[in-house]
């Protein structure tokens, strides 16, 4: 079964981007799910040795499509004590991005971020760094 991604929906994500997640979702049958969640991890990231960020991406039911309601992008931060936290959140539903070092940023800029994210995340996807896990709700 092809699920279709809405792919109109603003901010922007490149093609590729879209590739890797329909790449994911091939074997997946939703039929009874309304929301799907992909977690994207590389299992020997951690505080300490670093590697490549977690990301996590939701997409949820809207009639015959699927549309992306948020990319988010996590990383340790903190010491003594390091968390994992929002790098970067991606939010189609407020429609804004979210970066950690900068709050809230406008539509120019946050363009750039979103490429360079959405380059770097298809670059490791396609060095095989991550372990994939689908949850259909």
């Amino acid at each position: 079964m092809t699920l279709t991604i809405k792919r109109n929906q603003q901010p922007a994500m490149p093609d590729r981007f879209y590739q890797v997640i329909e790449k994911e979702l091939a074997n997946v049958d939703p039929k009874d799910a309304n929301a799907i969640t992909l977690n994207f991890r590389d299992p020997d990231y951690s505080a300490e040795a670093g590697g490549f960020h977690p990301v996590e991406v939701r997409l949820e039911k809207q009639q015959e499509h699927w549309r992306l309601v948020y990319v988010t992008d996590f990383a340790f931060r903190g010491h003594p004590f390091p968390e994992l936290v929002k790098d970067i959140d991606i939010c189609f539903n407020s429609k804004q991005v979210y970066s950690l070092f900068s709050g809230w940023i406008g539509e120019r800029e946050s363009q750039g971020l979103i490429k360079l994210f959405s380059d770097n995340f298809v670059s490791y996807y396609q060095m095989e760094v991550y372990q994939v896990e689908v949850s259909l709700d």
